[in-house]
């Protein structure tokens, strides 16, 4: 009888509970998200601080140092304030898997999911915002080709194809990177364990390195950097664009315009970003510029794609030339695909604010690409997204070089590579920076992150009709 008691008493309020966390994930699906997200680097944090997670001869991760890096993990970013390959005891990186896998998946993803285990269904709401944050312009008034683009109906789709995705994808980079470190001499289970790592680490744009010796071992083999290129390629591109090329894979025309846009502006990013690492480190001997055609080529390539949020680094960053810096900087703000596992203001942002200076030099009143016509509002949401990427970047610069009075490229660089979560760096995001200069880094991690979740809920709360127009002026521009 005590038993029924209990379990009748724990019953309403168990309900309770669900029903409150349902209404609050339906009403306020932006909010929901960011709260999980938060409460996800809460508990990293916590467990990074326990003896458990630290190896037998080093002490416990202070606070700051166990947030930092489970921000980082969370994240998916790869900066780091202690030595990830040899801080962390088995248990701690088994955090640092988990952790990139869970925020791989995206925050807006993780939300769905929570949503659905709670509430046991998707909510009209998170349904919104799933394909809203897929495609910006579902939420927005005017046509969408719904073919082309994630329906509210696809949502349970898109996370499944998410899962299937990863799980592939990752499998096939763990077989392709096993073998070559098998030959470097490298016991079958620490082979194993190195190639999972650097998969799950590749995929997610992540970055973080499982050895001491690091990429070293594989700084000039194109098989191992070739393979950790396509793991950060495949996780940049987005899962939306695994949604439709699964569908549609033969026939190109049935792509959507995100689609074409996504893949045009990664290629071009990817070749383009080669070019300029190629022709602006050539002759210099403290990089790759004094080596081999075949040798600059690879590296140049490596360094394109890495920029792009992959954060593996073959050499010293601070050793390249100021002009490769630069570069760097802007690649690393763009970053990669919407809903993917890259950060930064995103491809297709780029992409927009091209497409409407072309047509603002052309002289017509709508942008065009691939036979289809972008209305304006998508164009104020580019805008929105880099002024409030740019915003960030610049009010955390200011902060860290009043903290540490660091050199400004140096600063700028690392501050850009935390807000696109791209975790590349010139050095100075070390272990003895200021706590004050640590939270500031973190908690640029943590705004990069969440957003596009943010921008793409204010949106859909933001569908009001205006019964008036005001009248018109305009005002002098450039």
């Amino acid at each position: 009888m005590l038993e029924t008691a209990a379990q009748r008493d724990d019953g309403p309020l168990l309900a309770r509970v669900r029903d409150r966390i349902e209404a609050f994930a339906s009403q306020y699906p932006a909010r929901f998200a960011i709260v999980v997200f938060a409460v996800l680097n809460i508990i990293w944090t916590l467990l990074f601080m326990t003896p458990l997670a630290t190896r037998g001869d080093e002490p416990p991760a202070s606070f700051i140092d166990a947030l930092f890096t489970a921000v980082s993990v969370i994240c998916v970013t790869g900066l780091a304030t202690v030595d990830m390959a040899t801080h962390w005891s088995p248990f701690g990186n088994a955090l640092v898997l988990v952790g990139v896998q869970v925020g791989g998946i995206g925050v807006l993803t993780l939300a769905s999911l929570l949503g659905m285990t709670v509430a046991r269904r998707l909510g009209l709401k998170q349904r919104l915002m799933a394909a809203g944050d897929t495609n910006p312009s579902r939420v927005r008034k005017g046509v969408v080709k719904e073919g082309q683009a994630i329906r509210l109906g696809d949502v349970g789709g898109l996370l499944k194809i998410i899962a299937l995705s990863v799980l592939t994808i990752e499998a096939v980079l763990i077989l392709l990177l096993l073998p070559r470190i098998l030959l470097e001499g490298v016991p079958f289970w620490d082979a194993l364990y190195q190639s999972v790592y650097y998969a799950f680490m590749s995929f997610t744009n992540s970055g973080f390195i499982p050895t001491v010796e690091g990429l070293t071992p594989y700084a000039t083999d194109p098989w191992f950097l070739g393979v950790i290129m396509l793991g950060v390629f495949m996780g940049a591109l987005g899962f939306p664009v695994y949604f439709v090329l699964l569908r549609n894979l033969k026939h190109p025309r049935l792509w959507s315009l995100h689609v074409k846009l996504t893949l045009f502006g990664s290629l071009g990013l990817f070749v383009a970003g080669g070019l300029a690492y190629l022709v602006l480190e050539l002759g210099n001997a403290d990089s790759w510029g004094d080596a081999d055609f075949g040798q600059q080529l690879l590296q140049s390539l490596f360094m394109s794609t890495m920029s792009r949020s992959g954060g593996f680094a073959t050499h010293d960053l601070s050793e390249l030339n100021n002009s490769s810096l630069l570069v760097t900087d802007m690649l690393m703000f763009i970053g990669g695909g919407s809903a993917s596992t890259a950060g930064g203001v995103k491809v297709t942002t780029l992409m927009i604010l091209f497409l409407a200076a072309i047509a603002e030099a052309r002289g017509r009143k709508s942008m065009e690409a691939f036979g289809r016509r972008i209305p304006s509002d998508v164009l104020r949401l580019a805008v929105s997204v880099v002024l409030w990427g740019a915003t960030i970047v610049a009010a955390s610069t200011i902060l860290l070089l009043q903290i540490t009075h660091e050199p400004l490229d140096y600063v700028l660089f690392d501050v850009i590579s935390a807000f696109a979560t791209c975790g590349l760096s010139t050095g100075f995001t070390h272990g003895d920076l200021p706590w004050a200069a640590k939270a500031v880094l973190a908690a640029t991690m943590f705004v990069g992150r969440i957003g596009s979740v943010t921008l793409a809920a204010a949106l859909a709360a933001s569908q009001t009709q205006q019964l008036f127009t005001r009248p018109e002026e305009r005002p002098i521009v450039g």
